[in-house]
């Protein structure tokens, strides 16, 4: 299939909230095969953003002629995002004959550790509209089991990053006879992702052996991690290729997309044993429980970091895109 669109710079000009993407509003007289319900935030922002920028363009690049938040007389399925979209606006357009797949993470409730009615909206959302459901991990679709929420037919896909991006050609090489260089990231100042762990990190580890950056935002200072404000993914990446281990302390992440982006960048992970970030992992780092635990599990890492490199096992867009496209009805 082609693309139907106007001229690249209207085309651009017609998207330039979403940060250039490929991702294009059509009005109903024109044409389109997939309708994403999204309100897209400008970058940097967070790791639902970041993936479905990525998943928008490798459908154009299939040939998928893709809209945002509208259905267009050819629109044959539609994908919306928690309920970061305006459900009134899909109910006021939504067509008998289009294909309905909801996005959804979480539980919200227990990463942010506090229930404020999201995750009752998101299922409430989920009964009224979805004919099928992706879950961004199987920790996700277990933990709202647990809770009492069906979803409607639920599939398992770990999110994907963009690889012209996040990727570990021209990586530092690894050496154990400088500093260690460890990173950590995240979008969101919640304590629950860690602030706790990174502080303990900031008054024990040796800091005469390890180098720590932590990119983002945080409710708390640090001595001796270096802090960075939120950088566009492309500034990121380079931060990741140019470290040695990415340490993940989150609680309840149903699918952490900056860990996602560090082994894409080829950097083996040190993770919180909680939510997605096992089955994310797999063999290409170590979890801890405590984070008094983190300094022997930095030994074990450091001892023997070419094989828990060569382990990083992480799923393609191209795969994810293709699980996606399955799920909506629309692979060739």
């Amino acid at each position: 299939m082609g693309i139907a669109s106007p001229t690249s710079q209207t085309f651009r000009d017609s998207i330039h909230t979403v940060d250039d993407l490929i991702v294009k509003t059509i009005s109903n007289f024109q044409q389109a095969d997939l309708s994403i319900f999204h309100q897209f935030a400008p970058p940097p922002s967070g790791g639902g953003h970041q993936f479905l920028r990525a998943f928008c363009q490798e459908c154009t690049t299939r040939g998928l002629r893709v809209e945002n938040n509208t259905i267009s007389r050819t629109t044959r399925a539609c994908l919306f995002n928690s309920f970061n979209f305006d459900a009134r606006r899909l109910r006021h357009l939504r067509r008998d004959h289009v294909s309905y797949v909801h996005r959804v993470d979480g539980p919200i409730s227990v990463y942010r550790g506090k229930d404020d009615g999201i995750d009752q909206r998101i299922w409430q959302i989920n009964k009224e509209f979805a004919d099928k459901t992706i879950f961004q991990s199987r920790y996700s679709l277990e933990k709202h089991l647990a809770m009492g929420m069906e979803f409607k037919n639920p599939v398992v896909a770990l999110n994907a990053t963009d690889s012209n991006i996040f990727h570990s050609k021209n990586r530092l090489p690894f050496s154990a006879e400088r500093k260690i260089r460890l990173i950590a990231a995240s979008w969101s100042d919640n304590p629950k992702k860690g602030s706790s762990t990174y502080s303990w990190l900031d008054k024990n580890l040796d800091w005469d052996r390890f180098e720590f950056i932590y990119i983002g935002r945080s409710p708390v200072r640090f001595q001796n991690i270096k802090m960075i404000e939120p950088l566009p993914s492309n500034q990121l990446a380079e931060y990741l290729r140019q470290s040695d281990i990415y340490v993940t302390a989150s609680q309840d992440d149903p699918c952490s997309n900056s860990l996602l982006e560090a082994l894409s960048c080829g950097a083996p992970a040190l993770f919180l044993k909680s939510g997605g970030h096992p089955e994310i992992v797999k063999n290409a780092g170590l979890g801890f429980d405590l984070a008094e635990n983190i300094p022997a599990l930095l030994d074990t890492l450091i001892n023997n970091y070419p094989v828990y490199q060569a382990n990083i096992d992480i799923p393609t867009l191209q795969s994810v895109t293709s699980i996606y496209l399955q799920t909506l009805g629309l692979a060739k």
